[in-house]
């Protein structure tokens, strides 16, 4: 029997749907270890939702609640993430770049590294990150904000009928991938 909880995900907040395949039920605020289509994430239990999917698939599985090792670990990415920040804020500053960066991302994995930006995602934009990628080993992943803010995620952008988009979620739908 498996269990139902919307986790709170990632940088900007996404809210999924996660199982917990053993049935553990996590207490709302409770920092947990998930498996995402991204990888392994740091997430926040909002809620215990009710055994049935309601027609749709899991965003992923709860794996565990954070151990202190977790939380030690935790603190390691976040210092790295703060240095890939300053490191790529440098960049965009020194090769004049005009988009601007919002938040960096490393899940907890270790291997994926997000970038986020408000504006053009350019080739050279691309190529910096790449370069910033091999110093951190990550695949990087960009999400261009611009165009969803303009064109809307699609159609039903908003609902729970849109595609791929948890609780009307749907502000990071834009997305383009390079590899380190």
């Amino acid at each position: 029997m498996s269990a139902n909880h919307f986790i709170r995900l990632g940088a900007l907040g996404h809210v999924g749907r996660l199982m917990s395949p053993d049935g553990t039920v996590f207490a709302r605020g409770m920092r947990v270890v998930c498996r995402t289509s991204r990888g392994l994430e740091i997430g926040q239990v909002l809620a215990h939702g009710d055994e049935s999917t309601g027609g749709r698939e899991s965003d992923g599985s709860v794996l565990r609640r954070m151990t202190v090792e977790d939380e030690l670990l935790a603190a390691r990415i976040e210092k790295n993430k703060d240095q890939a920040y300053g490191a790529c804020a440098k960049l965009i500053a020194s090769r004049g770049f005009q988009a601007n960066l919002m938040e960096v991302e490393l899940l907890f994995d270790g291997q994926s590294l997000f970038f986020y930006f408000l504006g053009e995602v350019t080739t050279e934009l691309q190529g910096m990150t790449d370069e910033l990628a091999e110093a951190y080993e990550a695949k990087v992943q960009f999400r261009r904000f611009t165009d969803t803010l303009v064109e809307g995620c699609g159609p039903d952008c908003g609902t729970e009928a849109a595609s791929g988009c948890c609780s009307g979620s749907c502000a990071i739908a834009a997305s383009c991938a390079a590899h380190g």
